[in-house]
């Protein structure tokens, strides 16, 4: 029997980088349906993990990053998708959720074998990403609402390599985990 876990990619961000400005169109779109897809998949007992660059603070721990995000002046787009005392977490320091983190271990101490990708960015960190999972043998399902993009010709491209090339299911978020009713 299949155990899925929803991954949340780099949400937690203070949006202080290069091509923020271009980026950050696409995660006002996303965040809403995140939350969704957060609140679907909490209620679901599905496990949550949140992979999330810690931006070179190599001191720093999930929690200085989140007050961080929350401080700056973008909060709006973090409060909604924060993590809650359930979720767990992992810093990464590339791009893939993979490279040189636990997150192999963890997810097989879950029984986890197929993963929902959501965050940012959709042509980089969550196609690399997409592609270390298809490499583990991992299910990978990428919601096309839930991904945002800095490039959306390059995001499309990467949404059909990823569905191509490593098998990828794209659906929409709504596909995912009932709605409350």
């Amino acid at each position: 029997m299949s155990k899925t876990a929803l991954i949340v990619i780099d949400m937690i961000n203070t949006y202080d980088h290069d091509d923020a400005e271009l980026l950050l169109p696409s995660v006002e779109s996303v965040v809403p349906v995140v939350a969704e897809l957060l609140e679907r998949a909490r209620r679901s007992d599905v496990p949550v993990v949140y992979v999330n660059d810690n931006f070179g603070e190599w001191r720093s721990h999930h929690g200085e990053l989140v007050g961080k995000a929350l401080a700056g002046p973008h909060a709006r787009l973090v409060e909604p998708v924060r993590p809650d005392d359930e979720s767990l977490f992992v810093l990464k320091a590339r791009h893939s959720i993979f490279f040189e983190t636990p997150l192999n271990y963890l997810l097989g101490r879950l029984d986890v074998d197929r993963l929902v990708l959501c965050g940012q960015v959709t042509e980089q960190c969550v196609l690399y990403s997409a592609l270390d999972a298809h490499i583990r043998h991992l299910q990978v399902s990428v919601p096309r609402d839930a991904v945002a993009h800095i490039h959306a010709d390059l995001a499309d491209a990467a949404l059909r390599m990823m569905e191509r090339n490593m098998g990828a299911h794209l659906c929409d978020s709504a596909d995912l985990w009932p709605r409350a009713r």
